[in-house]
């Protein structure tokens, strides 16, 4: 069954925005109710209208959501896996819950507290003792060789797109400059000074070749959007962003991604995206050439040349004199990229807020707003399998 511009996001929600810790005794669940409550009230409908949930990376108990919310009927709710990689899946999975009749009004809803069970910080690494019991012996395998962290993991990753292509971190760093220059114009931001090359270069390594500021952000809040058919979207409060097309999972031989350090190389040298882009095209009918703005998931800087490359914006090896040239900016660049700031530079939810800002661009209300755009790409988390992405439509 096709989805293509079957249905529409109608409303988008967040709470305001926190670095880490700052949200203080407020929990997830409260962080979800405030974004939802935003996200109806955009759509012009209200929490009785919702019948439906989506989520992804242990979202939330379905149940104990609704019964807060004080939703009428639930008739519908689904959750996707791969962390970050999930959250344009859990869009794709609402949009097939409506098409199919499953329900007519469902709410995506992520939040975020920065500090886990004991006050973990996310993206630390782990001690064998912190270890999941149900994770087994495979991490035996990394940990002896340095590769406890996600930024361990994407750094070995980026220092083999270097050696293979020739990529700098120079133009590592002109990604992190391009996206705080969005994220200056955009009130919402937590990091708005803007950054030069310089800053980058100065910045302390963290895991070579990656440094402070190819890192994305630790931060607190809540995103929501609700989707629902294009029909019920024509007499709703907001211009109705259509979802033109959808695409989940990965290569198989992308294995567990930056987890296992298993694929082949000249998969090891991308984002995992390429199979997603190839079937995301086809069900939407369009090409690299028709998209008009583009958000990728920019957890780290490297990641966002790999996805150009995979997304067909340039060749394989190009995507470094792509951004270095100055591609990705907002009003001169050849697709604009994360023109909210992205994880880098507005905040960390694990993807929702890419979605929002895409929608805003199709509405004609972001802060680094493209001219006459109409068509959108939205991609999710790099690294894990399953990942996910969108092409979204004014």
């Amino acid at each position: 069954m096709s989805l293509r511009d079957k249905t529409c996001i109608v409303g988008i929600g967040t709470t305001p925005f926190f670095r880490r810790g700052g949200s203080g005794t407020r929990t997830e669940i409260d962080l979800m109710c405030e974004a939802t409550l935003n996200a109806v009230a955009d759509a012009g409908l209200s929490v009785d209208d919702i019948d439906g949930f989506s989520f992804y990376h242990n979202g939330f108990d379905a149940g104990r959501l609704s019964s807060v919310l004080g939703i009428p009927e639930l008739r519908w709710s689904s959750v996707v896996s791969g962390g970050g990689g999930g959250s344009q899946g859990a869009i794709a999975n609402a949009a097939a819950a409506v098409a199919a009749g499953y329900a007519d009004v469902v709410l995506c809803v992520k939040a975020l507290k920065a500090t886990g069970p004991g006050g973990r910080r996310i993206g630390r690494p782990r001690l064998r003792d912190q270890r999941e019991p149900a994770g087994g012996p495979d991490l035996d395998f990394n940990y002896p060789f340095g590769l406890m962290s996600p930024g361990q993991s994407f750094a070995m990753m980026a220092r083999r797109h270097m050696h293979q292509y020739g990529t700098t971190t120079r133009q590592f760093g002109e990604v992190a400059v391009t996206t705080r220059l969005h994220a200056s114009r955009n009130p919402a931001a937590l990091h708005r000074t803007p950054i030069t090359l310089a800053d980058h270069d100065a910045s302390r390594v963290i895991a070579d070749p990656l440094r402070l500021l190819d890192f994305c952000l630790e931060t607190e809040g809540g995103t929501a959007l609700i989707v629902t058919s294009a029909e019920r979207a024509r007499s709703l409060r907001q211009t109705p962003v259509h979802i033109r097309a959808a695409a989940q999972g990965g290569s198989g031989a992308w294995g567990q991604g930056i987890y296992t350090h298993q694929m082949p190389g000249d998969e090891y040298t991308s984002s995992g995206h390429r199979p997603l882009a190839a079937r995301l095209y086809s069900a939407a009918g369009l090409g690299p050439e028709d998209i008009d703005v583009a958000e990728m998931y920019d957890h780290f800087s490297p990641l966002v040349i790999m996805q150009l490359e995979d997304y067909g914006f340039c060749a394989v090896g190009e995507g470094g004199p792509f951004v270095e040239d100055g591609g990705t900016r907002w009003d001169t660049g050849r697709l604009p990229v994360n023109t909210h700031g992205g994880n880098l530079s507005e905040v960390y939810l694990l993807g929702f807020t890419h979605t929002i800002e895409a929608v805003r661009q199709l509405r004609g209300t972001s802060t680094s707003q493209v001219q006459d755009a109409e068509v959108a790409l939205v991609t999710s988390g790099p690294g894990v399998n399953p990942t996910s992405a969108l092409i979204l439509r004014r």
